[in-house]
């Protein structure tokens, strides 16, 4: 959808943007066949059950469900909950570059993220980056997942914004689409060196990666 002004403001997604995260950093050490690995996280724990955790399931509740029903499978379930901190390869460096420089030249930034909100506290404090935003969003702690209309509204509620304003950064593509609907400026996330350039064209000033 085409705007007829230039955003001032950015939110950015986190996961596959600002940070590498995937579950397989941590399960490729846990298994040595990669077809089993894939088997688990889809059929056990699952995208869908994740986004039970990051729509507000405790990970207490989701992975006694989950052993309950997959005994054999324990361990592994309960290494979702304990060693989360291993699903981060570590933050995509070009892009963290873009924020910095987004932020020392005064753009209001925002993140918005499908996270769970007991594992999101540690990540927070883990990375500096996320001193650059002056709010963050986080689905678990209000119950709410992209792309639901609604957690998009209570961002632009809180930071008090209208969409227009506003320049959405995700790699999910149906969440750049809900985000397009509603009338955000938004860039489907691919790489940072993509990215830089749409934020060129949109008028914000950053400089080389």
């Amino acid at each position: 959808m085409n705007r007829p002004n230039r955003p001032d403001t950015v939110i950015f997604d986190i996961g596959g943007v600002l940070l590498d995260w995937d579950p397989r950093h941590l399960y490729r050490k846990l298994f040595t066949d990669e077809m089993e690995m894939e088997t688990f996280l889809t059929d056990i724990c699952s995208p869908q059950w994740n986004a039970r955790l990051e729509a507000g399931l405790s990970a207490a509740q989701g992975v006694s469900e989950l052993t309950t029903i997959y005994p054999d499978h324990a361990e592994l379930i309960t290494a979702w909950d304990q060693r989360s901190a291993e699903f981060i390869a570590g933050p995509i460096e070009q892009t963290v570059k873009l924020v910095e420089q987004l932020h020392r030249t005064g753009v209001e930034l925002y993140a918005l993220t499908n996270w769970s909100a007991e594992n999101f506290d540690l990540v927070r404090k883990r990375f500096a980056f996320f001193n650059c935003f002056k709010t963050i969003v986080v689905s678990g702690e209000v119950g709410l997942l992209k792309p639901n209309p609604e957690i998009y509204q209570l961002l632009l509620e809180r930071i008090d914004k209208k969409p227009q304003q506003c320049l959405f950064i995700d790699d999910n593509k149906a969440n750049v689409e809900a985000a397009d609907n509603l009338g955000f400026h938004t860039i489907h996330f691919t790489d940072a060196l993509d990215l830089r350039q749409h934020l060129i064209r949109d008028g914000f000033g950053v400089g080389s990666l």
